[in-house]
């Protein structure tokens, strides 16, 4: 299924819904379409576009600042899903300094690692071993959690999360 973008009146990006859900709104007349999948939707009195991307008419007051909650998905996400350490597709979850050497499980001390480097790193800490990070883990940017919600980020998407992010 795919996703859409939903925007709010001022064009920050505020959530990800189903493109069926962007649909409904677009149907209701509660959001502008601003892009489309390039698929149609047609009945019999209607033949429009799926939108890709959303705005909604009226403003939404955001009460708080969105934080992408430490998980294995965000951290793949943050990663781009390649091993810390040497660079192969990843598939497990690493602590820098590792939770039973006083380690805490926080953005700065997990990184996405393959199984072998994991394994082969052990409980042991950098210094000990003949590992090193090709990148320092560091809490990710505040749009990192559209890349969560969405899997895969449309090219249709980019010049609205570029505007959000500067």
């Amino acid at each position: 299924m795919t996703r859409a973008l939903v925007l709010n009146a001022t064009y920050e990006p505020i959530g990800v819904v189903s493109s069926r859900r962007a649909l409904v709104l677009a149907l209701a007349d509660k959001v502008d379409v601003l892009a489309e999948t390039g698929e149609r939707i047609a009945s019999e009195r209607l033949n429009m576009g799926v939108p890709s991307v959303v705005r909604l008419r009226y403003f939404v007051k955001v009460p708080y600042r969105r934080e992408v909650p430490l998980s294995r998905k965000a951290v793949f996400a943050r990663d781009q899903g390649v091993c810390q350490y040497c660079g192969k597709p990843a598939e497990s979850l690493d602590h820098v300094q590792p939770r039973s050497r006083g380690g805490a499980h926080t953005w700065e001390n997990v990184v996405a690692c393959c199984r072998r480097c994991n394994t082969t790193k052990g409980d042991r800490l950098l210094s000990e071993s003949t590992f090193r990070l090709t990148t320092k883990p560091v809490t990710p940017t505040r749009m990192v959690w559209v890349k969560v919600a969405a899997g895969t980020i449309p090219a249709t998407w980019d010049p609205y999360l570029d505007q959000a992010a500067a």
